[in-house]
């Protein structure tokens, strides 16, 4: 095996490593975009639950204020979130970009492997036009 071809096998492994590790980092980004998005979602949901509704028996004005301040919080909360989901959202396309990188890096080594493989068999057969033809011809034993 000539040493470029050693090389390049040695890279495609290297190569087919990364592409494997980005794409559990992919993976990872993915699974926390969606729990994000379900964080927010439940945070949008009790806020909803808190917001306030009219009652037909008067209420506590500590209830009212309780309510207020549980709803203050649960509003805060769902900024946060947002927050979250959009970085989450960025950290999801920076790894995408990361895959599509490492996936292009591997393909250009399967395709200098490709072309390393057909100038080995143009040499071969090079080298078996190279030989001289054999004069004889041999037969059985008649």
């Amino acid at each position: 095996m000539p040493r470029s071809t050693k090389k390049l096998d040695r890279l495609l492994r290297v190569r087919t490593l990364q592409l494997d590790q980005v794409r559990a980092a992919e993976v990872h980004a993915r699974v926390k975009l969606n729990q994000e998005e379900t964080l927010r979602e439940r945070i949008h949901s009790l806020a909803a639950n808190v917001a306030p509704a009219p009652t037909p028996t008067p209420t506590f004005a500590t209830s009212l204020i309780a309510a207020a301040h549980y709803r203050d919080r649960l509003h805060q909360s769902a900024h946060a979130a947002e927050r979250r989901v959009d970085v989450a959202h960025q950290g999801l396309a920076s790894a995408r970009a990361a895959t599509q990188e490492a996936r292009r890096d591997q393909s250009a080594i399967e395709k200098l492997i490709e072309r390393e493989d057909a100038r080995a068999a143009l040499k071969a057969l090079r080298d078996l036009e190279a030989l001289p033809a054999s004069a004889k011809k041999r037969h059985d034993i008649c």
